[in-house]
């Protein structure tokens, strides 16, 4: 292969994800897939967090199966700011929580829907700035 052609193809790889309608895309990209391993425990994090910040018991959280209402939503909250502040995908929190990537779309939009109330904005805004808090030091996504 000519110089010329590897060098187009280098600096095509380099480039942002090209978005819809050619646009450069606004979302971050992963520079690298994170570990099972990994995965699991940042979410263990994220649950022992929500656990202490809402007062229920990490154990309860990481039933598998269902819970009282109580546990479930404590449990979305954790699966909605693990998704928005930290950018897990739903598939790895769906691993990293014990649960499928539909419960996490689920509860990732049931949260967003539940915000509309401006109470529960405020302690889901508080339960991101505890979590944003808690990692700031890390890099999750590499």
């Amino acid at each position: 292969m000519c110089s010329v052609q590897a060098t187009a193809r280098k600096i095509q790889s380099d480039k942002e994800p090209i978005g819809f309608l050619g646009t450069q895309s606004p979302f971050p990209r992963k520079l690298s897939p994170v570990s099972d391993e990994r995965v699991i425990d940042i979410c263990e994090c994220v649950m022992d967090i929500v656990a202490a910040v809402f007062n229920v018991s990490g154990k309860e959280l990481r039933r598998p199966g269902r819970s009282s209402t109580e546990v479930a939503r404590v449990r979305q909250m954790g699966m909605y700011v693990a998704h928005v502040v930290l950018r897990l995908s739903m598939n790895d929190i769906g691993r990293g929580f014990g649960r499928d990537r539909t419960t996490v779309l689920h509860a990732c939009h049931t949260i967003e829907d539940l915000r509309d109330d401006e109470d529960f904005d405020r302690i889901i805004h508080m339960t991101e700035q505890v979590t944003a808090a808690a990692f700031r030091h890390m890099e999750v996504l590499r």
